[in-house]
């Protein structure tokens, strides 16, 4: 199987911009981004490193990711992009799980590795900020492709996503799946390598990677890659790189058609935006249709594809809150009640797009799958036409301006105060994130929120900590002393 995406696209259309960094400006065509490739391949082996080593990254989405990226296309490192916005006791736990050979971090993001809470030594760590300035150096001269075998079923990446028992797992994402992803995705959205994309998912995301960005490389498209997230500089951004494709979740697309110049930007050349992450509201899709971009809206997760249905923007109006239509190569069946007539139930999904599991919990693993099929945890429900809407989360989750919040981890984490007996959390409407958590907290002594907030600063990722907290003498119980959490919404 063909791994090097980027070599093939070296040959083919070598001066083609392949990337570029909207922060800098400053872009890499696909010669200069194998070449680099090359380079930083041959660096990071000479440093020890082999196939099936894992690469810890903490920085935003920048030109060297991109380049590392294709390092590991030619070498075979696993990349495990961390999330920068949760504490250092969050991203110790994962490094200790993982156990790389190599971190690169930005200079800003020091500070959230401590090596303290590590368990092991890390054999080699890079500044990102010296990488750049090494590459710099060298992108004028020309490396010789020396990439290894590597097999569909070796990993590209682990990403890490929160789990349900307060742990984060990590999901291993395969080159099988990357191919059959990409190749899903460029069936449905009809990309083209003449195509231009703005990524501002940031690189800890399935979603920055694999919704548009890995399907644009395979494609031989082109993309930019923005840093940060701010409405008005991704509408410039949009005008004038003149793309014609942009992946965004709800909570960025209302600040975007808030912003101040949004009337004033021209995006003429956008076929549609692609939105996933939660249904988008009627009067969104008003605004920017009448903007002259279509919403496209769809469905994914970690753990297939990201890109399993894709709801065509004609449908946007008609069918508000469907997530689509399976992708080509994704296998769907709905696992029903007992006590249903509806075409309704749990999804399960088959395919090669599919993860074989996640990094180190065989446990974890087992659970997920049920004859061979990845158990979503989503229930659905399929119209008279075919179309799916997504129902309920089975497993509480809820999406807070496109980050997914488990209540379980977040729970656990506040029981171990020393006033707190019980605690659950909900998500709950909100006009900004679209949703946000609400703890509901039975105490041993006399606590406030304040006291829970201030424990929860530093120590939990901000989009996990609850917006609302409320006392209660005692959380509602079922029969079997479980907590009843829809008595609490």
């Amino acid at each position: 199987m063909v791994t090097d995406w980027i070599s093939k696209w070296a040959g083919y259309t070598p001066i083609k911009m392949a990337v570029r960094d909207a922060h800098l400006g400053s872009d890499l065509t696909y010669q200069q981004l194998n070449s680099l490739s090359n380079y930083l391949g041959e660096k990071l082996v000479n440093a020890g490193l082999q196939k099936g080593d894992r690469v810890v990254l903490l920085s935003e989405f920048r030109l060297e990711l991109i380049v590392l990226a294709g390092a590991a296309m030619k070498k075979g490192f696993i990349l495990v992009p961390l999330n920068y916005r949760l504490s250092s006791r969050e991203i110790a736990y994962m490094v200790n799980d993982c156990k790389p050979q190599a971190i690169m971090i930005e200079d800003q993001f020091e500070k959230l590795l401590d090596l303290k809470q590590l368990d092991f030594k890390v054999a080699n760590s890079y500044r990102i900020d010296a990488l750049a300035e090494d590459l710099h150096q060298v992108e004028d001269q020309v490396f010789l492709d020396n990439c290894i075998n590597l097999d569909e079923d070796d990993a590209l990446f682990i990403l890490y996503t929160s789990g349900t028992t307060g742990f984060p797992k990590g999901a291993i994402y395969t080159y099988k799946m990357a191919f059959w992803n990409a190749t899903n995705t460029q069936l449905r959205l009809d990309i083209t390598s003449q195509d231009h994309t703005v990524i501002c998912m940031p690189p800890f995301h399935t979603g920055g990677w694999n919704v548009l960005l890995l399907p644009f490389l395979f494609q031989g498209a082109s993309f930019s890659l923005i840093r940060k997230f701010e409405a008005g500089h991704v509408l410039r951004c949009l005008e004038e790189e003149e793309a014609n494709m942009f992946m965004g979740v709800p909570t960025m697309l209302k600040m975007m058609a808030d912003d101040p110049i949004f009337e004033e930007v021209d995006l003429e050349k956008l076929r549609y935006f692609i939105v996933g992450g939660e249904p988008m509201p009627i009067p969104l899709i008003e605004i920017w249709e009448k903007k002259g971009v279509p919403i496209r809206q769809g469905y994914g997760l970690t753990e297939v594809g990201p890109n399993v249905t894709s709801l065509h923007h004609s449908d946007a109006i008609r069918k508000i809150g469907s997530i689509g239509t399976p992708n080509f190569f994704i296998e769907t069946k709905i696992a029903q009640e007992l006590d249903t007539d509806s075409l309704s139930g749990e999804l399960l999904l088959k395919g090669p797009a599919v993860t074989p599991g996640y990094w180190n919990n065989s446990e974890a693993t087992e659970k997920a799958f049920i004859d061979g099929w990845f158990k979503t945890g989503d229930i659905i429900e399929v119209d008279e036409e075919g179309y799916y809407y997504v129902k309920d989360r089975i497993k509480n989750m809820y999406i807070s301006g496109g980050e997914n919040v488990y209540p379980a981890e977040v729970e656990k984490y506040l029981s171990k105060h020393p006033k707190v007996d019980e605690v659950a959390i909900i998500g709950v409407s909100d006009s900004r994130w679209g949703e946000v958590g609400k703890a509901f907290i039975v105490s041993k002594a006399e606590v406030t929120s304040e006291e829970i907030l201030h424990y929860c600063q530093g120590n939990l990722a901000k989009f996990k900590i609850p917006k609302y907290f409320t006392f209660l003498p005692e959380l509602p119980k079922n029969a079997t002393g479980k907590i009843d959490r829809l008595k609490l919404g």
